[in-house]
């Protein structure tokens, strides 16, 4: 017997949120539309809540008035992705996106933190992203407590996406954000001492 499974759509994911089906009346579940599949979102650890809170003051007031700052909310990636990056650098947009969820022409940097997701954000998500043209993928490892920045995306010949440059920035050191060259993040405000 063979066994198949449905892939969706963006739109027939939303019609599916639209009518009450990714409810699950647990309020801290979230969902994803990956690959045409629904995932649910692995519920965020102490020291993710930590980074990513540390995260949010640092870069809601370094970009303050130069770019939009989106927080664990959808962009689209036609024509079957709907992720949900902890956060997400995009370009200013005359409709402020209220007439649609971004797509890979407004984001200039899409950033992930794991820990148990670690493989899962590194190798779906990245490819993911790279697939869709996106330029820039920070990749905060609280594994080993470092950013692991990527960047120049491409195909290869069976069309799976990746990075040709990836950059290591440890907990001590400082990098500057893609786009924004004179705005620097100082890492040790942003990881987690390790005691």
């Amino acid at each position: 017997m063979l066994v198949q499974t449905k892939r969706f759509t963006i739109a027939e994911y939303h019609r599916l949120d639209d009518i009450g089906l990714l409810q699950t009346g647990d309020s801290e579940e979230r969902t994803e539309l990956i690959r045409g599949e629904i995932t649910y979102m692995v519920a965020k650890g102490i020291r993710h809540t930590f980074c990513c809170r540390n995260l949010l003051d640092e870069l809601s007031n370094l970009i303050r008035g130069r770019a939009k700052l989106q927080c664990q909310d959808p962009i689209l990636l036609p024509p079957d992705n709907q992720p949900e990056p902890d956060f997400v650098l995009l370009r200013d947009r005359e409709d402020n996106y209220l007439t649609g969820h971004p797509n890979p022409n407004d984001v200039l940097l899409v950033i992930e933190i794991a820990d148990s997701s670690l493989n899962y954000d590194r190798d779906i998500k990245g490819a993911l992203y790279a697939e869709a043209g996106i330029e820039h993928y920070w990749l905060f490892n609280l594994i080993d407590n470092r950013l692991e920045a990527y960047s120049e995306p491409y195909r290869d010949s069976q069309g799976k996406g990746n990075y040709a440059q990836r950059k290591y920035v440890l907990s001590h050191q400082a990098v500057a954000l893609p786009n924004f060259t004179d705005l620097q993040i100082e890492l040790s405000k942003i990881l987690p001492s390790i005691p």
